[in-house]
């Protein structure tokens, strides 16, 4: 259940940006040739970011590490956002929107994530199949004395060092 809400919330959360960079790379920007040229790129990078998100829902218990990465660059992506409006840029609605996914949104999924995954393993989950590959590791209960040889060249249950 818990998994199932957290896929939902993924996939409606990816489609802003799906919807967002298709939008921006089909739309002509009026800055100039090359501000268009980079807004489509950047446009498509959202796109992607957001492809990226929903690629992980389906077998979203192994994907840790791509919805980390992601949501790393959903939040660096914010904080220069912030960064604008620090320098002047103008709150609008949109902008205000955007933080909100970027710096609050994003996160929350991916700790959901993170501990709906913790709940469902045991607590250390790679031992029971790596235990047989670490016994070496740790020393086992010795079955017999330990046996020294002394300096008649006899053996002798004990080393001569402790008399």
């Amino acid at each position: 259940m818990k998994r199932r809400a957290l896929q939902v919330s993924i996939a409606v959360a990816a489609l802003l940006p799906v919807v967002a960079g298709l939008w921006g790379v089909t739309q002509p920007a009026s800055d100039g040739a090359w501000a268009g040229n980079h807004h489509r790129y950047l446009s498509g990078l959202l796109l992607a970011i957001g492809l990226g998100y929903w690629s992980a829902v389906p077998e979203i218990e192994t994907m840790g590490a791509r919805l980390k990465l992601l949501t790393t660059l959903v939040v660096v992506g914010g904080l220069a956002r912030l960064c604008g409006l620090v320098l002047g840029d103008v709150l609008t609605p949109p902008v205000a929107a955007a933080l909100a996914m970027e710096l609050f949104v994003a996160p929350l999924l991916c700790l959901w994530q993170i501990r709906i995954i913790s709940q469902s393993q045991s607590a250390l989950p790679g031992i029971p199949r790596l235990e047989p590959h670490l016994r070496h590791i740790v020393p086992q209960p010795c079955a017999y004395p330990r046996v020294s040889r002394s300096a008649t060249g006899s053996f002798a249950p004990w080393p001569k060092s402790l008399f």
